[in-house]
């Protein structure tokens, strides 16, 4: 009787993890497995930060990083730039401002270098005597 209850147990539990395995799907796994990566500095990529409203492109970083949106409506993006070198920026985010990332990791880049560019005619000028060209 016991053997039996045993062997009963045995196939009730491989039946459960059976259908554990069947609820995920492919696309949930590979999803969730990118995600690691991309958080643990594996995967390169570009961030390409918008302005909505006026369609003009306000930043864009290019490298491994990781990021996050925080209670404070910001995006957290830390990006590594050493072996064990990391730094951290924020974007405010609103209604207007969205972005994008991109994964780029096809292309041969260094590991620990990082590019942001600010695209400086979005930034208000309070200054009469200042020119963009």
């Amino acid at each position: 009787m016991k053997k039996n209850l045993k062997r009963m147990s045995a196939v009730a539990l491989l039946m459960v993890m059976m259908l554990a395995l069947v609820g995920c799907r492919m696309s949930e796994r590979v999803a969730w497995n990118v995600s690691k990566e991309a958080d643990n500095f594996n995967v390169t990529r570009k961030l390409t930060v918008l302005n909505v409203r006026s369609d003009t492109i306000l930043m864009e970083l290019s490298g491994t990083f990781s990021i996050a949106n925080n209670a404070a409506n910001e995006l957290e993006i830390i990006c590594k730039t050493g072996e064990h070198e990391y730094k951290k920026h924020f974007v405010y985010l609103n209604e207007w401002t969205v972005y994008t990332v991109e994964d780029i990791s096809g292309a041969d880049v260094d590991p620990y270098k990082y590019e942001i560019t600010f695209y400086p005619r979005m930034i208000p000028i309070t200054d009469p005597e200042i020119e963009w060209r």
